[in-house]
């Protein structure tokens, strides 16, 4: 059977926003000056990714594991955060974007967690694009919170299946991303859409998070274009040939087993 043309553009783009304090070591700055310089960058990547008609982007800003780095550095991000949501939610939720949280806000200080409350109920309807923000967020918490609702709720074992766990997850109702890129040369997910992104392709650039361009945007999609999804099946020429050489090779970041 011929398998389901792929789509020329990713519904959905997952970033893990890398490189910050690199790029500020490499110019003699202070790491919060990297942080910074990363929020001034983060509405002209959304712009240039709704442009090119992505319907849903995830930014991973701060991970469960970097409550590990100096608090003097973590107290700063967190004063940063506050003024990038002050600055730039009136202008998104202009420009029709939902914003959604995943990650846990209990832990945040309290004026910050109003912020967020108050940015994502303003943004609530708007449908031109949805944005979410993965703050204090990791993946295994994630996994874990959505087996403690389920198990909470009584579900009988065998009721529990793949579709069961994600409606259970932050990002239930979206969909899952097809393209994850990663900034400033790694090449781990660090704990970031560990489920969700089981069939995603993955793109590594050396550029960092504040320098990550249009040109790298259209880069990345460029690479996902030349990738073949097969989600783990062979690719038929819809003739009745099996697949053809080409489109039968594995692909980078696909599973071509």
């Amino acid at each position: 059977m011929a398998q389901p043309e792929q789509p020329s553009v990713p519904r959905h783009v997952a970033l893990i926003m890398d490189g910050n304090g690199r790029w500020a070591e490499a110019r003699g700055l202070p790491r919060t000056a990297g942080h910074r310089a990363g929020t001034e960058n983060i509405r002209s990547v959304i712009e240039t990714f709704g442009e090119r008609g992505v319907e849903c982007l995830t930014l991973y800003a701060f991970s469960t594991e970097n409550w590990g780095r100096p608090k003097w550095e973590v107290d700063s991000l967190m004063r940063i955060l506050a003024r990038t949501i002050r600055k730039e939610v009136r202008p998104l939720h202009e420009a029709g974007v939902r914003l959604r949280w995943i990650g846990r806000i209990d832990v945040l200080p309290a004026r910050l967690q109003r912020q967020i409350e108050d940015a994502v109920e303003l943004t609530r309807h708007n449908d031109k694009m949805t944005v979410c923000a993965a703050f204090n967020y990791g993946a295994r918490a994630e996994i874990v919170e959505a087996v403690q609702r389920i198990a909470s709720e009584g579900v009988p074992p065998d009721a529990i299946d793949e579709a069961l766990v994600a409606s259970r997850l932050y990002t239930a109702g979206l969909p899952d991303p097809d393209l994850i890129v990663r900034t400033g040369g790694e090449w781990r997910l660090s704990n970031f859409l560990l489920w969700q992104a089981a069939y995603a392709e993955y793109h590594s650039t050396p550029t960092y998070w504040p320098d990550f361009s249009k040109a790298d945007i259209d880069e990345a999609l460029a690479v996902y274009q030349r990738r073949v999804r097969k989600f783990g099946a062979l690719v038929d020429d819809g003739r009745g040939n099996g697949p053809t050489p080409a489109r039968a090779a594995a692909q980078p970041g696909g599973n071509g087993a």
